[in-house]
C-alpha cells in the first residue's frame, strides 16, 4: 500500500479549513497532517510537518495567498493547490498563482452548493499535485520579438494543455510576434477562468488573444482560447465553432475534439501538446499527424505533469519532443510563410 499524500490546509476561515479537511479525509490515499489560519502559522507548520502538498487560500490576513506562494516557490518549492472564490478578484489572483507555480486550483462552494459537490475533484487534484514536478520561481525574461516574421496565412496551429498549462502557454505566447499563425487553444480550465486567462495572455503577447466565440475567423495574429463550460472548441471552414456536447475524456472543452476537427481541414497545420494529466489530445494529435500535420510535444523534464504528452508520444502522435523554451521557436519555424533565414554568425 502506498503512503498517503500528506496535506497542509491553509485558510483563514475555520469553517473552510474544516470543510476542506473533511473532504480530503474521505480519500484513504490522503492524510491531512495539519491546518493553518494564515501564512505565518503555515510557514512554521511547513518546517515542522514537511507536507507533500499545501492547499492555499487566496485571500488571507497578514499576507495574501499569492505573496505567500511566491515566497514558497522561491525558497522551498513544493506542490500547491489554490482554493479561491469565484469573484473576479479571486479569479485574477488564482491565475496569477498558477503563473507563479501553483499546480492547480479549485473554487470554493458558491452559495447553495454543497461542499462535497464544489470540492468533488479536490482530492484528485491534490494527488496529481503530489506527483507533479515543481521548479523554483524564476523571473520570466522579456524576449525580443521577430518583427520581420510572417506566418503562412493558411496555416492552423492547435495547442492542447491541462495541469501546468497556464505557465506553459504564457511562455509560448509571450514569444509570439504580432503576425503569429492562426492559433486555437484548448486548456482544461473552469468557465469562470478562461476569459480572464485570455485577457492575461493578450497583455503579454504581441498577438491578439481572446476567448473563442462561435464563428470567429481564423487569421494570422489571432489566438483563440476555448471557453470553459458547456462547449467544445472546433475548427470548421476557417472559423471557430463552439459545439455543445458531452465531455470527452472527462473534459469539456476537450483537446481531442479540437485536434480531430483540425485534422479534417484541408490546410497546412501544426499540433502541439503540452503538460497535463491523463491522455486527452493523444488520439486527436495522432489524427492530425496522419493527416499531414507537423506535431510537437513538451518533454518530460519541463512538464509539471508528463501525462498528456506521454500518452501522445507513446501513441506515435508526436513528431518531436522539445523542452518548453524551445517550443515557441519551433512553432514559428513550422508555421512561417517561407523558410526563415539563418541568423548571421557573430
Amino acid at each position: 500500500m502506498s503512503t498517503p499524500v500528506r496535506v497542509l490546509v491553509v485558510d483563514d476561515s475555520a469553517t473552510m479549513r474544516s470543510l476542506i479537511s473533511a473532504v480530503l479525509r474521505r480519500d484513504p490515499d490522503i492524510s491531512v497532517v495539519g491546518t493553518a489560519a494564515d501564512p505565518l502559522e503555515a510557514r512554521a507548520l511547513i518546517k515542522e510537518l514537511n507536507p507533500d502538498v499545501i492547499t492555499l487560500d487566496v485571500e488571507m490576513p497578514n499576507m495574501n495567498g499569492l505573496e505567500f506562494l511566491e515566497k514558497i516557490m522561491r525558497l522551498r518549492p513544493m506542490p500547491v493547490v489554490m482554493v479561491s472564490t469565484l469573484t473576479q478578484a479571486g479569479t485574477d489572483v488564482t491565475l496569477a498563482a498558477l503563473e507563479v507555480g501553483a499546480v492547480d486550483a479549485v473554487a470554493k462552494p458558491a452559495p447553495g452548493v454543497p461542499p462535497q459537490e464544489a470540492f468533488a475533484d479536490l482530492g484528485e487534484k491534490v494527488k496529481i499535485a503530489a506527483r507533479s514536478r515543481v521548479r523554483p520561481l524564476e523571473t520570466r525574461e522579456a524576449r525580443a520579438l521577430d518583427s520581420g516574421y510572417r506566418a503562412d496565412p493558411d496555416h492552423i496551429l492547435a495547442i492542447g494543455s491541462s495541469t501546468g498549462g497556464v505557465e506553459a502557454l504564457l511562455n509560448i505566447l509571450s514569444a509570439f510576434p504580432a503576425d503569429c499563425p492562426a492559433t486555437v487553444v484548448t486548456q482544461h480550465m473552469p468557465a469562470s477562468f478562461t476569459r480572464s486567462f485570455a485577457a492575461r495572455l493578450d497583455k503579454i503577447s504581441a498577438a491578439t488573444v481572446t476567448e473563442a466565440t462561435d464563428g470567429a475567423p481564423l487569421a494570422p495574429g489571432r489566438v483563440y482560447i476555448a471557453p470553459g463550460g458547456e462547449h467544445h472548441l472546433e475548427v470548421s471552414k476557417g472559423r471557430c465553432r463552439l459545439v455543445a456536447a458531452d465531455p470527452v475524456n472527462g473534459h469539456r472543452p476537450s483537446v481531442d475534439v479540437l485536434f480531430h476537427s483540425v485534422a479534417g481541414q484541408a490546410r497546412p497545420m501544426t499540433g502541439v501538446i503540452l503538460t497535463g494529466m491523463g491522455k486527452d489530445g493523444a488520439k486527436g494529435l495522432l489524427a492530425m499527424r496522419q493527416a499531414g500535420a507537423r506535431t510537437l510535444g513538451q518533454d518530460e523534464a519541463t512538464c509539471v505533469v508528463y501525462g498528456m504528452p506521454r500518452a501522445a508520444f507513446e501513441l506515435g502522435a508526436v513528431e518531436r519532443q522539445l523542452p518548453l523554451p524551445r517550443i515557441a521557436p519551433a512553432i514559428l519555424d513550422l508555421c512561417a510563410a517561407s523558410p526563415r533565414a539563418p541568423k548571421p554568425a557573430i
